[in-house]
């Protein structure tokens, strides 16, 4: 479709209590606006235009690598008069009119919509809310088929408040017609602002039939102005992504302390805890336990795995039959195999583990290569970093490491070595050897214990 996609996002956003512009609250960790833009990008339009006003340069600055023709709308007079300030950029035959604080606004509901307009010039979204308090109002001829008009709730007669279908202000139209039709706004209403919504009025008086398409959810189309009501919305949006992995099979302990904060998929037989944060892109393979208050961001976990309780796990891979936790921090670019044991308070980083390893307490790992069939001791420290750089320390198959021992990078642990507990190793361990390195013990005789006077 020959598309123009225009954004009204010009408001302060009073009720947000904030400094930042509107569009620029973060609705689950990404900018309102952001949301919305990524959406119109699935559309392939040939133009995006942001309307913008206050605070406008924090939000160019944002979006500095983005491809976007910005207009500003120095005096907020209306959403009619936000349009007419873009009506230079707008060259396409289709103009689609979306909201920067509606960021759940989905790729579905607006090819309908664009579909729709083509047949006839003008199409609208609706919605029939039980309590449509607040909103514009709907209006259909005697047969309730054909949209007459929509009508502002502050210029609403008894009647017509009684009208359950509100508008939600997102509409495409043919760009010649959409033009002409802002050149006749005016402001005499209530609010004397200049309404995009009286096009509808116009269109009706040039025989232009408008087409409604209905938005299947409220999340989809619902404006955020109060930080009550993101608050609101985020946990709406999460319980719909949490009712949808239930209906897949996923068992949620409790719907309702859960947060998908990014795209969650599960395979079959998962089960997820209470209190578990998912950000990014996650997968969960089959079988896979999720213990309590896991947080885990853009990472795949594997099957027959269990994730005990308060784990962070970061951009990692975590492979089948692994058991990790509690209290473990798998930071990125860490790759677990299979069969693997991950203690409490064990924290790895860019860090690769083979098939069948453990590091079941209290050890840092980073910057490290472990081969398969190794055990960790409890206190172990890989000391990747010389103040300046980051070393990479090796370690290969079969090797047993004793508790508090600090591999000092670069170091190369060979295959089947051994090193004893307590020891700090600089150089490279033979295969199929003890390595020790401790200060020799020595015992005092005749030595008293102070004690208190």
């Amino acid at each position: 479709m020959n598309l123009d996609i225009v954004i009204l996002a010009a408001g302060k956003g009073t009720r947000m209590q904030s400094s930042k512009p509107k569009v620029m609250q973060e609705f689950i960790g990404q900018p309102f606006l952001e949301s919305v833009v990524n959406t119109a990008r699935e559309l392939n339009p040939n133009k995006i235009i942001p309307i913008i006003g206050y605070k406008a340069d924090e939000i160019k600055n944002y979006f500095l690598n983005e491809k976007l023709d910005f207009v500003i709308q120095q005096e907020q007079l209306g959403t009619g008069h936000a349009v007419i300030q873009a009506i230079k950029e707008i060259t396409s035959q289709f103009t689609l009119i979306l909201y920067g604080d509606v960021p759940l606004i989905n790729k579905e509901l607006l090819l309908k919509l664009t579909d729709a307009s083509k047949k006839t010039g003008i199409g609208l979204v609706t919605f029939d809310k039980s309590n449509p308090v607040g909103f514009g109002r709907i209006v259909r001829d005697e047969n309730k088929q054909k949209i007459i008009k929509i009508v502002e709730e502050k210029d609403c007669n008894n009647e017509q408040k009684n009208i359950t279908e509100i508008n939600t202000g997102i509409m495409c139209v043919e760009s010649n017609h959409l033009k002409k039709w802002l050149t006749k706004l005016d402001n005499n209403n209530a609010q004397k602002e200049y309404y995009l919504t009286d096009i509808i009025e116009f269109a009706n008086k040039d025989n232009v039939d408008i087409v409604g398409i209905k938005a299947d959810t409220e999340t989809s189309i619902q404006g955020i102005n109060s930080m009550e009501e993101l608050i609101l919305l985020e946990r709406m949006y999460m319980q719909e992504k949490a009712a949808q992995l239930i209906k897949q099979g996923v068992k949620i302990i409790d719907p309702n302390r859960i947060d998908i904060r990014g795209s969650l998929t599960c395979e079959e037989n998962v089960t997820i805890d209470v209190g578990c944060i998912f950000e990014g892109n996650v997968y969960i393979k089959k079988n896979t336990k999720i213990g309590p208050y896991n947080i885990i961001k853009a990472s795949e976990i594997g099957e027959n795995t269990n994730l005990n309780a308060f784990n962070h796990i970061d951009d990692a891979l975590i492979g089948d039959n692994c058991t990790i936790g509690p209290y473990a921090r798998i930071r990125p670019e860490t790759t677990l195999k299979n069969n693997i044991n991950i203690g409490n308070f064990v924290e790895l980083k860019k860090s690769n583990v083979d098939d069948h390893s453990k590091i079941n307490h209290l050890s840092y790992i980073g910057d490290t290569q472990i081969g398969k069939d190794v055990n960790i001791g409890a206190g172990t420290i890989t000391c990747n970093y010389d103040g300046a750089n980051k070393h990479q320390t090796v370690i290969e198959d079969n090797v047993f490491i004793g508790s508090d021992t600090q591999l000092i990078a670069p170091v190369i642990i060979k295959k089947g070595a051994t090193i004893g507990a307590g020891s700090t190793i600089t150089e490279d361990a033979p295969e199929n050897k003890l390595t020790l390195s401790r200060v020799e013990q020595k015992n005092i005789d005749n030595w008293i214990r102070p004690k208190k006077k």
